[in-house]
């Protein structure tokens, strides 16, 4: 089982198929002798009978051989490889291999404009809101790279909607002196105002969160119905990490969010 794990599952898995692939074949001869048992059965040739059922009986006993054999070398510790980071590992190994630019940041993979995350107790992956269950490294990375070869799909006009509310109402809370002012708001405090409801910040992560800012800044949608524009704030060096909103960008470059305001024009 360790051996296995410092192979990886990517060859556990192929393995285990090229074992399948012979327990197939197996099958194939075994079917293939049964339907000669049912022809000479079928027509009363009593000197082929015998030999098809003695011919027959050999092909199953090979196939059962075949299977145990196949199903004694899946002997893989899941669950254990999965919650380990060893799994992570192979992913972001087999990217790079591939030219794949995958890249691991709080507890979450990215692959623009995708995030992975890992469910080891379900054996699956979760790709944004998508459960994805084919997870043989090669396999995946490919599904991520199709991924990332579509369209954008993101309403940028109706994020940065939402941003425009949350944030006019972060301003009132400030008193009325900050009221038509480009006042900076912590994007934390953004977050906090889009995920009141009990549960939603479960839906709707702050990694989540982080990268729907970048795909929005990467957008140029900058301007909100009513006409106020958006503007994005780094930090200034003296904000605490905990109200830093990070992203790593498509290029694997690290990019900090910190504040956001919007001026009316």
């Amino acid at each position: 089982m360790e051996a296995e794990h410092r192979n990886g599952l990517e060859e556990a898995l192929a393995k285990t198929e090229t074992e399948a692939d012979a327990a197939c074949k197996a099958a194939t001869g075994a079917l293939r002798s049964l339907k000669k048992f049912r022809a000479a059965a079928q027509v009363g040739n009593l000197r082929d009978l015998q030999k098809a059922v003695e011919t027959a009986e050999q092909a199953i006993v090979d196939l059962r051989r075949q299977f145990t054999t196949a199903k004694a070398g899946w002997d893989f510790d899941e669950e254990t490889y999965l919650s380990n980071g060893a799994f992570v590992s192979e992913v972001l190994a087999t990217a790079k291999r591939t030219g794949v630019h995958i890249y691991e940041r709080d507890e979450r993979l990215y692959c623009y404009p995708s995030l992975i995350r890992v469910l080891p107790n379900d054996r699956a992956v979760v790709i944004d809101k998508t459960r994805e269950r084919r997870l043989r490294p090669s396999v995946l990375v490919h599904h991520l790279q199709e991924l990332q070869n579509k369209p954008v799909r993101f309403k940028s006009e109706a994020f940065l909607e939402s941003l425009h509310e949350a944030y006019s109402t972060a301003v009132k809370t400030r008193g009325k002196e900050r009221s038509g002012t480009a006042a900076i708001v912590p994007l934390v405090e953004i977050y906090n105002l889009l995920t009141l409801l009990p549960g939603q910040a479960k839906e709707y992560s702050r990694q989540e969160f982080a990268r729907d800012l970048y795909l929005l800044d990467q957008s140029g949608v900058a301007a909100v119905r009513s006409g106020a524009t958006v503007s994005f704030h780094a930090a200034r060096g003296n904000e605490a990490s905990s109200k830093i909103i990070p992203i790593v960008t498509k290029n694997g470059q690290a990019k900090a969010y910190y504040g956001i305001s919007f001026t009316q024009e």
